[in-house]
């Protein structure tokens, strides 16, 4: 028989809806405490110490790593309404050992915005993207680097868009070819619309390397090269839209129309996997 005690808890409880937020905070307090638990004080640069009843670092042990108090750390894990900072975050990710997935899923169970990454050296295409690409023969795709320049291409790309291979330095680059390659820009029928639409979104892009000496040497040239670009770089416009719809003015195969769709590359901060799909139906 239960008590009375057990009888009022049980029915508090029954009462009580979880919600999201509370589960969230669960969730969070339940994956910190099973990373604390996998390490052990030597892996991390501590005294082992006496004998341990459970296994991990102790709490104490994780605050100590991450800067902040055992207490405070202590509601995390309980689940407490307590909202750690990214900094607070970061800290607890380096000091948990977590690897990128688990440092991303506990910004995300922290409902705080991940801050994105800067890419810095050379960047390199994966190989599977680069088989990708050849894989695919009814649509032009291609692979941008953080500053939109044109990494690799498809044989279909080549033939809608000219070859990339011909271009060399800061002219294979999606901007400067928007902007300062006559030949590209004559083949966007809509290149009005599409040209400040490019510079809002390149711009918005461009904000995490301000100052990187290769973004600052294209923007210069295009601002010589371009009245256009010129103009329009001091209104600091900014937008994000992963897709549009473009037409082009081919020169022996008449008006095409193509749906841009702009893919993040996982692993590979900044760069992105454009597929151009054949779009007929958008012909007015």
């Amino acid at each position: 028989m239960l008590s009375w005690y057990q009888y009022c808890y049980d029915s508090a409880m029954l009462k009580h809806h979880t919600t999201p937020l509370e589960a969230r905070q669960k969730e969070f307090g339940d994956f910190l405490r099973s990373r604390r638990e996998r390490l052990t004080p030597v892996s991390v640069g501590l005294p082992n110490g006496f004998r341990r009843r459970t296994p991990g670092l102790r709490r104490e042990e994780v605050a100590l790593l991450a800067g902040v108090g055992t207490t405070w750390y202590t509601w995390l894990e309980q689940g407490r309404d307590v909202r750690p900072s990214a900094e607070v975050l970061n800290a607890l990710a380096e000091a948990l050992r977590l690897d990128p997935a688990e440092r991303q899923h506990l910004f995300t169970l922290a409902d705080r915005p991940r801050p994105e990454q800067r890419a810095t050296g050379a960047e390199q295409v994966p190989e599977a993207l680069i088989r990708m690409l050849g894989s695919m023969t009814d649509q032009p795709a291609y692979v941008l680097g953080r500053r939109w320049d044109v990494l690799a291409w498809n044989d279909t790309a080549t033939v809608i868009f000219g070859d990339f291979g011909q271009l060399e330095g800061d002219a294979r680059n999606i901007m400067h070819m928007m902007f300062a390659n006559v030949s590209h820009r004559r083949l966007l029928v809509d290149w009005g619309e599409l040209a400040p639409l490019s510079l809002a979104m390149f711009r918005a892009d461009s904000a995490r390397y301000a100052g990187d000496p290769d973004f600052e040497r294209l923007i210069a040239l295009l601002k010589e090269e371009s009245p256009e670009f010129r103009a329009w770089w001091p209104r600091h416009d900014v937008i994000r839209q992963p897709s549009t719809v473009k037409r082009i003015r081919h020169p022996s195969a008449g008006q095409l129309i193509f749906e841009y769709m702009s893919l993040d590359v996982t692993d590979h901060p900044g760069m992105r996997f454009v597929v151009c799909t054949p779009n007929n139906a958008a012909d007015s």
